[in-house]
């Protein structure tokens, strides 16, 4: 109950502030929204009916012969004759709010691309006639759930060697701590690069590789907190009673150790999402493909004279760092025992 009551002050410090709470509000509201892409944009109906029967494309792929066409591939349902049938009486279909895909491109359309902003494409259109309001809704997802990710690794693995170092000391505490000065020295980007020609570009491989290297920022801080509780009474006191040394570490003092995570937990996931929109920019992150904000800034860096790209893409990401920032300013005034 005691542990209970003290997460639930520092909840109600956190949400005193307006900033803090107005961020949280806003970056999860985006987020569980960016969740169901498929559903708010998408240039597949999410339920139609044709001749009396039902169909949920958005669910379950129907090639274009299933409705009397002509080919064994997917239904196109903007094309003319999936437009014609759906106009036959007491036929209909419900698009989504932006009926357009990432991938789906614009062919009805008079102006070049990129195209600005229209009531067919609300923030235009890529220099490839793909609707820049789907990407951006794509890419913000893609990149938080990356870094979440990339995060959560970087998390285990930091609090694993940290835990060890602080704890033990000595011996291994010097050698670990060696053997990170080493491989932290190693050029990360120039890896990148390396392994970028040599495998195919994918989301995972990124997140690997990242994931050598980004735990060690935070393992510094968990060492710390090890080397000042392995000293504390109670952990001396778990020891003499005979606790192993995983019960001490886990139950001990890994919850004491935990404030400097949770602090940086916003950072670390704003870096993350800085880093992959970065390599995106510069062409070493996932497929071109794939919706990306890095990948929509390096167009709005092509093309100066769409400033759609370059607007909507800066506000964005712009107001994801920013709402993380302020998170977790939060998190760390409302953890702090002297305010």
């Amino acid at each position: 109950m005691k542990v209970i009551n003290k997460y639930n002050s520092y909840w109600v410090k956190f949400l005193k502030n307006k900033r803090n709470k107005y961020s949280l509000f806003i970056f999860g509201f985006v987020f569980i929204l960016s969740l169901f892409a498929e559903i708010l944009s998408n240039d597949k109906p999410i339920i139609m009916s044709i001749d009396s029967k039902l169909y949920f494309p958005i669910i379950i792929t129907y090639s274009d012969k299933h409705f009397d066409g002509y080919f064994d591939t997917e239904a196109d349902y903007k094309d003319n004759f999936m437009t014609q049938k759906l106009a036959m009486k007491n036929n209909w279909a419900i698009f989504p709010l932006n009926p357009h895909s990432h991938d789906s491109i614009n062919l009805n359309k008079s102006t070049p691309n990129p195209a600005p902003p229209s009531q067919y494409n609300y923030l235009g259109t890529d220099d490839r006639g793909r609707d820049v309001l789907a990407r951006l809704l794509y890419g913000f997802r893609l990149s938080v759930l990356f870094a979440f990710t990339l995060t959560a690794i970087g998390i285990l693995i930091g609090l694993f060697f940290g835990a060890l170092q602080g704890y033990y000391a000595g011996k291994t505490d010097l050698y670990l701590q060696r053997f990170i000065e080493i491989w932290g020295s190693m050029p990360e980007l120039y890896l990148l690069i390396i392994f970028s020609s040599l495998f195919e570009p994918s989301i995972f491989l990124l997140i690997i590789l990242l994931s050598l290297f980004g735990w060690m920022g935070l393992s510094d801080y968990v060492r710390a907190e090890f080397l000042k509780g392995r000293n504390m009474e109670y952990v001396i006191a778990a020891r003499t009673l005979g606790l192993s040394d995983t019960k001490i570490i886990l139950k001990h003092i890994l919850p004491n150790s935990m404030v400097s995570v949770i602090t940086f937990l916003p950072f670390r996931i704003s870096g993350a999402i800085l880093i992959l929109t970065s390599l995106d920019f510069l062409g070493l992150g996932v497929p071109p493909d794939t919706p990306s904000l890095g990948e929509l800034l390096a167009q709005g860096k092509e093309n100066i004279e769409a400033w759609w790209l370059s607007i909507s893409t800066f506000l964005v990401l712009t107001g994801t760092l920013l709402s993380l920032i302020f998170i977790g300013e939060g998190i760390r005034e409302s953890l702090d025992s002297r305010s």
